[in-house]
């Protein structure tokens, strides 16, 4: 039995009252001994043992709350009978607290170390890997409440604790302030572990964070484009399909530009416009989009009388183009391929650059040269490429020497048999929130969709943890536009894929509601804020409203931790991180005495 030094199980008296999972004891010592407070005890019966928790104590009754049972040695939360109290009330044994804290066992390859249990001197929290990592699972604080330091404090226990440590990880931390770099920097110099660091300084040419243009598809570029409509979808569609046709060097290829191109000036043809206005705007557009077949120089055969295009759109004295039916006819001759048709060639490489390009042909091909409201509609998009390509921003989406798959892309990112990587850091530090968002929702729908495409579901998890997650898993316009929020969609589905979302945030309030009532484990550390004390509150089971107010008083370090993964909640002291992160507050003195 655990020697506490407090009075003795002689101080808890018969059972007074009991109400809702709120056991009312008489105090027999008649005194208030806080250092009773939040101990566990045992009310035994004959088939099991009633566990509860001492949340309150005058110096007449002592409070407890019921949080589970104790059958055939294995603890179970929640309380199906009330304890009729006919055997007494005890403090719990040594054995028992083990079984309420985890397997004490660290070199047990199925367990993990969490932190230091702050009631029971001299005990370990710990959990199982699967329960934990199997789910998604959120840390919460305050700022300087800890969050940081327990992130890699966690990660470290599980390769730095114990004698066996997984070679075969794959997470994927999004840091937002650069911060963690140093945190899991010697994890190279062990045999069968890795550590890999990118970064968004374009500064740093070596390990810049790049993802190949040619990886977005509609979903992302509606993304990187700030759509704000899900009519826009349709141009961005149109636009990857005619990259491919204008990357394309080919017979094929080439049949289909010219047919893009005869089908737009045929549609300025007919548009009803003055002579003068079509033959600007047909010269306008041949000026900048020709082929060897359809270009201003193209020549224009009639029976004795050979012309160019560009001479065939003079202007006679009456303002009217009269050899436009010679011009209609040459380009009918190529505006009838169906672009549905076209197949690209998957092993085409194209960068923004060719997109852009791309989008222009798709603008004028719906049209939009006769249509003000949809020429601004779609136009919006192109500007928003051409701002891209004309900023720091286009660094991020890189051309290849060879076409690159996603597949082999995410794999190579992971490393080789000769060294894998089981943590890589992506550092956003360098770039605005927006850029920050897009990145990582970027990522994050390439590692879903890698996940849910293998043959063998779940064989390759990847962790995806988000600092600051409130920036990015937001309520936002992502289910209007696209249909989903890759974040609500992978605490939703990602689980039985293997892809299980981690976040760290300081205001859970501010977080999308679906992502975070889908996490299942949580380490709460000090929190202020009523609205964030109200949503911790509305996750937990078995947790008293005395304890929800001890988050509020919690040392920096330590935590709350409760969820699937845990019997029942627990304050815990996570150990300092070793190296540690640079997430410390500034030295004002230092700063201010130089």
């Amino acid at each position: 039995m655990i020697k506490f030094t407090i009075i003795g199980d002689s101080m808890f008296g018969k059972i007074l009252e009991i109400k809702d999972n709120i056991v009312v004891l008489e105090n027999n010592s008649k005194k208030i001994e806080t250092n009773y407070l939040n101990l566990h005890v045992v009310f035994p019966d004959d088939k099991r043992k009633v566990v509860g928790e001492i949340i309150g104590m005058t110096d007449k009754e002592i409070r407890v709350l019921l949080v589970g049972e104790i059958v055939n040695d294995c603890f179970f939360p929640g309380v199906i009978k009330k304890p009729d109290g006919k055997n007494g009330t005890r403090i719990v044994y040594k054995s028992e607290v083990e079984l309420l804290l985890g397997n004490q066992d660290l070199y047990d390859k199925q367990n993990m170390y969490i932190g230091k249990s702050i009631i029971y001197d001299g005990f370990n929290v710990t959990t199982n890997k699967n329960s934990f990592f199997s789910n998604h699972f959120a840390l919460v604080g305050n700022s300087g409440s800890g969050k940081s330091c327990g992130l890699a404090r966690v990660l470290q226990n599980i390769f730095y604790e114990g004698m066996e440590t997984p070679n075969n990880s794959h997470i994927v931390l999004f840091d937002v302030y650069g911060e963690y770099n140093t945190a899991f920097q010697y994890m190279n110099n062990a045999a069968g572990m890795g550590y890999k660091y990118y970064t968004t300084d374009l500064k740093s040419k070596n390990n810049l964070l790049q993802i190949p243009a040619y990886f977005l598809d509609v979903d992302d570029l509606a993304l990187l484009l700030n759509v704000t409509n899900n009519s826009q979808l349709p141009i961005i569609e149109k636009a990857l399909k005619y990259v491919y046709i204008f990357k394309g060097e080919d017979e094929t290829s080439k049949k289909y530009k010219n047919s893009i191109i005869a089908s737009c000036v045929l549609d300025i043809l007919s548009s009803g416009k003055s002579g003068a206005q079509i033959r600007d705007q047909v010269l306008a557009v041949l000026s900048r989009y020709n082929t060897e077949d359809i270009n201003i120089n193209t020549p224009i055969v009639e029976p004795g009388y050979t012309r160019t295009l560009r001479q065939c759109l003079n202007i006679d004295a009456l303002g009217k183009i009269s050899a436009l039916p010679l011009v209609i006819d040459y380009l009918n001759n190529y505006s009838y391929l169906d672009l549905n048709d076209f197949k690209g060639n998957i092993e085409t490489i194209y960068d923004l650059e060719d997109l852009y390009y791309a989008f222009e042909f798709a603008l004028i091909s719906e049209g939009t040269l006769n249509s003000g409201k949809a020429f601004e509609d779609y136009n919006s998009l192109k500007v928003r490429l051409h701002q891209i390509i004309n900023s720091d921003l286009k660094e991020f989406f890189c051309s290849t020497v060879s076409r690159v798959s996603k597949s082999n892309y995410i794999k190579d990112m992971f490393g080789d048999y000769n060294h894998k990587y089981q943590i890589i850091n992506m550092n956003l530090n360098y770039v605005d929130d927006r850029t920050a968002k897009i990145l990582t929702k970027i990522y994050a729908r390439m590692f879903f969709e890698y996940a849910t495409n293998l043959d063998e579901r779940a064989s390759y998890p990847i962790h995806i943890i988000l600092e600051e997650a409130h920036r990015y898993v937001q309520n936002d316009n992502d289910i209007n536009i696209l249909g989903y929020n890759i974040f609500d969609r992978i605490t939703k589905e990602g689980r039985k894929y293997g892809v299980i979302l981690g976040l760290i945030t300081q205001r859970p309030s501010e977080l999308s509601v679906t992502a975070l009532s889908q996490c299942q484990n949580f380490l709460i550390f000090k929190m202020f804020h009523p609205e964030d004390i109200k949503i911790i509150n509305s996750i937990t089971s078995n947790v008293s409203r005395e304890t929800i107010e001890q988050i509020k008083n919690l040392n920096s370090g330590t935590c709350m931790a409760f969820g699937s993964a845990f019997k029942l909640p627990l304050i815990v002291k996570l150990d300092l991180p070793d190296p540690m992160p640079k997430s410390t507050n500034a030295d004002i003195v230092s700063s201010w005495y130089k």
